[in-house]
């Protein structure tokens, strides 16, 4: 990676490509997501995929700059054939297997389940059932640099 050409991408450029087209929100949500205007989310967003487009064009690495940067909240999985378990962040989505050994058969780790803290989602029947609300997604902030 230390011989190639590289892109630089702000914070908040890669917030504008992970809302949009990572969990595929249109650009006046994404906006409010970010508490920004719409059209200015649209000019982030359109300079982060131009990059994003040079960098796999190009062959060149892509690094991701701008503050400090928090992510928050980790969801815990386990697997119900292996029993390993392991942590993924909030709104990445579901692992589609376990990471050991590659079954399907996953679900939220009993310490996770009916603890009260589910973020607007509501155990409906069994451990991998829940109703979705669309709320309780992670995002990243930039931290005040001071």
């Amino acid at each position: 990676m230390s011989s190639l050409d590289e892109v630089t991408m702000s914070v908040d450029e890669f917030e504008a490509i992970r809302l949009a087209d990572f969990e595929g929100l249109y650009q006046e949500q994404a906006a409010e997501r970010m508490e920004i205007s719409r059209p200015t989310f649209g000019r982030i967003v359109e300079s982060a995929r131009r990059k994003v487009a040079d960098a796999l064009v190009n062959s060149k690495a892509l690094r991701i700059e701008g503050g400090e940067v928090k992510m928050l909240g980790q969801r815990l999985f386990q697997c119900n054939d292996c029993r390993h378990t392991w942590s993924v962040p909030c709104g990445t989505g579901r692992p589609a297997g376990c990471p050991q050994c590659s079954s399907a058969n996953v679900c939220r780790a009993a310490q996770e389940r009916g603890s009260g803290r589910g973020g607007g989602r509501k155990v409906r029947h069994g451990c991998c059932r829940r109703a979705r609300t669309g709320e309780g997604l992670s995002r990243i902030e930039e931290g005040n640099e001071s």
